[in-house]
């Protein structure tokens, strides 16, 4: 799970460079409309998605405003059909309207992610494989897209590259071998979790050898991850990773991994289609 203090610290500053970007020196449409003008709003999802992304829509009008309230029908996490009244606000109509964008753009794609999650979580229906999400997200957002994963469903790999150890291919030319690079890393970090990314069933054996905790089979065929299964036997938890897509998802988890990772569920996402409207 993300600590709450560095989810909450991560919505403060994204909302905040967003708004920056946004407003620059300030929003020069909204100053057609009188300052004191109240006005109220909704939000609707125009297809079905699961929400997420609450606490950066209350962070932007915080932002902007303290006085305009939001009341969510649904909560993140839930899933909502097409035409869904997702949230109503009530404040100053220039503020409504300066916060419309940046905080409908984090809605869109925190909840597109969390709708991609759930369709994969789903194809793993009835089976021990858990989906795990990677580093490959947008710029700016991981802590966010990582939030957004837990509530499609899936579980999170390693925030950034400083909470596990990932010995890929490069690092272990570097230190000249997966053995070398596995008893380095129970040096300089005795407390983190050591995964090794093998390609082939030699490189699994040592991997296993050398005391990692995970391995991940780096685009294995199925054969591959059958015979790599049966052969670890429990001792390591293994990790079906590379090119993975959701038609392929079931039959990977049949062959006994233990975890699945996709980059697609964060850098291939298509942002979900709402709208807010004032009443």
């Amino acid at each position: 799970m993300i600590d709450r203090e560095i989810l909450r610290h991560s919505v403060i500053g994204n909302v905040f460079q967003a708004l920056r970007e946004d407003l620059g020196d300030g929003d020069i449409s909204a100053r057609l409309i009188p300052a004191e003008r109240m006005a109220q709003a909704r939000v609707i999802s125009r297809e079905d998605m699961v929400l997420c992304g609450q606490d950066w829509v209350a962070e932007t009008f915080r932002q902007l405003d303290p006085e305009v309230t939001l009341h969510w029908s649904v909560a993140d996490g839930m899933a909502v059909r097409a035409g869904a009244t997702l949230l109503e606000l009530h404040g100053r109509a220039r503020s409504l309207l300066s916060g419309e964008r940046t905080a409908l753009n984090f809605l869109q794609t925190l909840s597109a992610t969390a709708t991609a999650v759930q369709s994969c979580v789903q194809a793993l229906a009835g089976l021990s494989t858990r989906l795990l999400d990677t580093r490959k997200t947008l710029p700016g957002l991981r802590i966010a897209q990582k939030y957004a994963v837990l509530c499609g469903g899936g579980e999170n790999h390693r925030l950034g590259l400083y909470d596990a150890f990932l010995i890929k291919e490069n690092h272990i030319l570097a230190c000249g071998s997966i053995s070398a690079a596995v008893a380095q890393a129970r040096q300089l970090a005795a407390g983190k979790p050591v995964e090794v990314e093998v390609e082939t069933l030699a490189e699994l054996q040592e991997a296993i050898s050398a005391g990692s905790d995970i391995v991940m089979l780096d685009n294995f065929d199925r054969a591959g991850m059958i015979e790599a299964v049966r052969y670890t036997a429990g001792r390591v938890k293994l990790e079906a990773s590379g090119g993975i897509d959701r038609a392929e998802l079931r039959a990977i988890a049949e062959t006994g991994v233990d975890f699945i990772s996709m980059g697609s569920i964060t850098k291939h996402i298509h942002a979900c289609d709402l709208s807010m409207r004032l009443l």
